[in-house]
């Protein structure tokens, strides 16, 4: 189990506002949880302890949200899903976390820049089903690789409008899918040893208190507000980690 006070003084933050992203905040807000563990410990041994927790989450989100889902757009990215996985777990460990992270961040500040200066005007072009195809299969890449799914699922389930519960209901059945089917590869990978699973398990009670708080707040926000807060977390993790990114390279 990791002792380092500092690690918990990142870790603590990174699961509670995990938590409020599956409750209530959308998947974006807990992509920066790796970055941050990351300044303590390497990004696949944080991406490793926040796995079961998230798993744990995972299983309240669903039972929160699971009457209220996009059925036609949760079938396009599960099967897209599983592309990205499969490749994942074939590159995990091999492809570097910085590149995936500049990627990444890229993507999501102009997909955030485009709905605050252009508009709706291309949103025919992020909801077809070819973009459900590559949204899908790259967050099911970069959650394998990175946790940080949530970005291109945003960038294709957001445009549609969604009522704010069905947004969060169908986030929730798509990553607790991708999620469990994570802990193989990690698994395989000797990453679930006994030293992060007891560590999970210390910050395991975070994982709740974190979907609560995160439920509150989308019961009693309106969905323009909470839209709003999505695309701002959505632009504010692209920011962060493409500022990660540009740390590692310089």
């Amino acid at each position: 189990m990791i002792t380092d006070p500092f690690f918990y003084f990142l870790a603590v933050p990174a699961v509670l506002i995990t938590g409020m992203g599956k409750g209530g905040l959308g998947g974006a807000a807990g992509a920066i949880a790796v970055p941050m563990m990351a300044l303590a410990v390497e990004p696949i041994q944080a991406a490793a302890i926040l796995l079961p927790i998230i798993c744990l989450m995972d299983i309240m989100a669903v039972k929160t949200f699971w009457k209220t889902v996009d059925v036609p757009s949760l079938k396009i990215i599960i099967s897209a899903s599983l592309i990205g996985v499969a490749v994942g777990s074939v590159m995990l460990g091999s492809v570097s976390p910085v590149m995936l992270k500049a990627i990444v961040g890229v993507i999501s500040v102009l997909f955030a820049l485009n709905y605050w200066l252009v508009g709706n005007r291309f949103d025919n072009l992020a909801t077809s089903k070819a973009s459900g195809w590559i949204c899908g299969a790259m967050a099911g890449f970069t959650s394998l690789q990175i946790h940080a799914g949530a970005p291109p699922l945003s960038i294709y389930l957001m445009p549609k409008q969604l009522d704010k519960y069905v947004l969060l209901g169908t986030m929730a059945i798509f990553f607790a899918v991708v999620d469990y089917m994570k802990l193989i590869p990690y698994g395989m990978l000797g990453q679930l040893d006994l030293s992060n699973l007891y560590t999970s398990l210390l910050l395991a009670p975070l994982g709740p208190i974190g979907v609560i708080l995160g439920y509150r707040v989308l019961k009693y926000t309106s969905q323009l507000v909470i839209y709003r807060i999505i695309y701002f977390l959505l632009f504010a993790t692209g920011l962060k980690l493409v500022w990660d990114s540009a740390r590692a390279w310089v």
